[in-house]
């Protein structure tokens, strides 16, 4: 991007919001309705007399290259002045152009007897519209005369091709510039995400003393969202204020830039009063960005009181707020919509397929997928996914299997994203030298593939090759993150690799800047722990910056043994845990156990009277078990199965079973 020189009142006006903005996280903002920037001409307004003849007669002529008898045709029109000649042609070829006849408008244009400042214009536009940008820089660059309209033409036709850098330097050359021209160059870098650029154009152009309109105020509000300024967003809205411009805004459109960043920035209050304000005039996507700004800042009731009283909903609409339910764990509320959506699109299906899988109703995914495609939906790359992260966390392989033979057989176009869902299901389902074929084999990759990778060998306890994946993701040059670190911890700790482990950690800071965080603590812990150097974890705990909280406390309460120090310290751990978390079941049964051990029994029959009296219950183990193309779900102690009866007398079956053969051999 081309540096933007500005005067120093500007930068010193802009600084602080520049500032702040370096150091804080920037808002990605993902609009819902993208309203392409429209270049503002001002064309002459055409008022032509009845024709003596057939103009249709020139479409097929020009169609056909027949340009001699279309000159000829027009050398036969009615007598009338030249300008009024230049007038009716002009309006032709706006005409031809609006119905995409661009190649017969630029016929008639060239075989035009006299041309002016309009015709160009109109031609212009023409390219400009119908995406033909070369062929318009040639026309501009060949026109002696130009005006205001013929420079922003072109600006905004670059800016709506992604073509930024033109479109700026064009606006450069500009002899003379109106509001229009810089509303222009503040959209086209608005709309292509440059919102810094934007924002120090709007300043520089109030050096200029011109006054912004109300599509310079549209442009100004998402920047001001897409950069995170709510200072400078709310004096931007009190200048709409104070200029008036709120009721110059006939088609909504400043109500609802002002919505959307209100909601990027999570200020609701100032949101719904402007969507209230204009509550009789508002449109669907003002209604959709209050859903969404509300479910963002986990306010569902309001969200769901805008939905209700939207005149229109969108697929949009509904998705929101099928997500935030999901996002909440109210996943019947959010099934309850989706059965009520008039009209799904897949990214509704895959949305709610999603929220079943994190909130583990991997069952219901599965199940909600099948009817997708018996419905004849075409999924996304994201459903698949996620459907292979389901298979990934409850070990299905052969449903992951089957979505691969999927994507195959539909000769499906791999993107990263699926290639890394890939490799992470068949690490989690046990084939990690499937999921290493499909990395080696990656055309290209990003950190999520050398994570995937890394965190797929060291589940599988293999150091050795998690250390190598880590050099070689070194080498290529990618910067390894938290969650990297996070795997070959991991796998150190799985073979004992201490000295390795504790110099990666070391590394974290000092190398590679990464701040550890909670997740490395405790790996550490538990590394020192399984090692048998429990003493050294417990110092580690008493030595870290900052209080330890019960994950990690309760890293150390697993790690220690039944010996007489690793008792004390357990027992220790396990205080320190219960006074953090009064209710923490894993506590009371480690007490209870060491208190069992040492002969304590009337220490651990009290213990376990003030588990009754606090309803602390431990978790039940759950397992998915998958028989016959169904999975099925257990949990400890649970007689609530279907077949629950015929399960236990099976095994109450095997374990007689078991006992006289034991029986036999002694």
């Amino acid at each position: 991007m081309r540096a933007i020189t500005l005067s120093k009142a500007s930068h010193s006006l802009l600084r602080y919001y520049l500032i702040h903005v370096r150091s804080q996280p920037i808002f990605s903002i993902h609009f819902l309705y993208v309203r392409s920037f429209e270049s503002q001409s001002i064309f002459l307004n055409t008022h032509h007399s009845k024709l003596t003849f057939n103009d249709s007669q020139l479409l097929p002529l020009l169609s056909n290259h027949r340009l001699w008898e279309a000159r000829n045709l027009l050398d036969r029109m009615p007598q009338r002045s030249n300008h009024g000649r230049v007038i009716h042609l002009t309006s032709l070829i706006s005409k031809f152009s609006r119905n995409g006849f661009v190649n017969e408008a630029k016929a008639l244009f060239e075989i035009m007897p006299e041309r002016n400042i309009v015709s160009y214009n109109a031609m212009l536009s023409s390219f400009i519209n119908n995406c033909r940008m070369k062929e318009a820089r040639d026309l501009f660059e060949a026109m002696e005369d130009r005006n205001v309209v013929t420079w922003t033409s072109m600006i905004a036709g670059y800016c709506r091709a992604g073509e930024v850098n033109e479109g700026y330097c064009l606006f450069c050359r500009m002899p003379e510039r109106n509001i229009v021209s810089w509303t222009a160059m503040i959209g086209g870098f608005t709309w292509n995400g440059f919102y810094e650029e934007a924002l120090l154009l709007f300043l520089e152009m109030t050096n200029y003393e011109i006054r912004p309109n109300t599509e310079t105020f549209v442009s100004l509000a998402y920047a001001c969202a897409g950069m995170g300024f709510p200072c400078l967003g709310k004096q931007l809205h009190a200048q709409v204020i104070v200029a008036g411009l709120e009721y110059d805004d006939y088609d909504g459109r400043l109500s609802r830039s002002l919505i959307q960043m209100y909601s990027v920035f999570g200020i609701m209050d100032f949101a719904y009063y402007i969507f209230k304000k204009n509550l009789n005039n508002s449109s669907v996507q003002s209604c959709n960005a209050m859903i969404t700004g509300y479910v963002r800042t986990g306010q569902l009731e309001k969200a769901r009181y805008v939905f209700d009283i939207s005149p229109i909903r969108d697929k949009i609409s509904w998705t929101s707020m099928i997500d935030g339910y999901l996002s909440i764990g109210q996943v019947f509320q959010a099934s309850h919509l989706f059965n009520n959506m008039p009209e799904k699109d897949a990214v509704a299906w895959t949305t709610m397929i999603s929220g079943y899988v994190q909130n583990e109703h991997f069952i219901e995914a599965t199940a909600l997928f099948l009817e997708m495609r018996a419905q004849g939906v075409f999924p996304l790359n994201a459903t698949y996914s996620v459907l292979l992260g389901a298979s990934g966390a409850t070990a299905n392989l052969d449903m992951g299997r089957q979505i691969h033979c999927m994507l195959e057989k539909t000769r499906y176009e791999f993107d990263l994203i699926l290639e890394n869902s890939l490799i992470s299901m068949y690490a989690k389902c046990g084939l990690i030298d499937d999921a290493y074929n499909i990395f080696s084999t990656m055309v290209s990759r990003d950190l999520i593939s050398w994570n995937s990778m890394i965190m797929g060998f060291s589940h599988h306890g293999l150091a050795n090759e998690t250390l190598k994946v880590f050099e070689a993701m070194l080498e290529s040059g990618c910067h390894p993150n938290s969650i990297t670190f996070l795997g070959i911890l991991s796998a150190c700790s799985h073979v004992g690799l201490i000295s390795k482990a504790l110099e990666l950690f070391k590394s974290m800071s000092d190398i590679y800047r990464i701040e550890p965080g909670l997740e490395h603590y405790v790996s550490i812990v538990n590394l020192l722990g399984r090692a048998g150097r429990v003493k050294e974890a417990e110092e580690f705990v008493r030595s870290l910056p900052f209080e330890p909280d019960c994950a990690i406390w309760g890293a150390l309460l697993s790690v220690c043994g039944l010996s007489e120090t690793g008792a004390e310290i357990a027992k220790h751990a396990a205080r320190k845990l219960l006074e953090l978390d009064p209710m923490n079941a894993p506590a009371h049964v480690v007490l209870c156990n060491i208190y069992a051990a040492r002969g304590l029994h009337m220490a651990e029959q009290k213990l376990r009277k003030e588990m009754g009296l606090k309803g602390v219950r431990k978790a039940p183990g759950c397992s998915w078990i998958q028989l016959n193309g169904r999975v099925h779900v257990f949990k400890s102690g649970d007689k609530l199965h279907q077949q629950a009866d015929e399960v236990l007398s099976l095994l109450f079956g095997i374990s007689d079973k078991s006992c006289k053969s034991i029986s036999l051999r002694l």
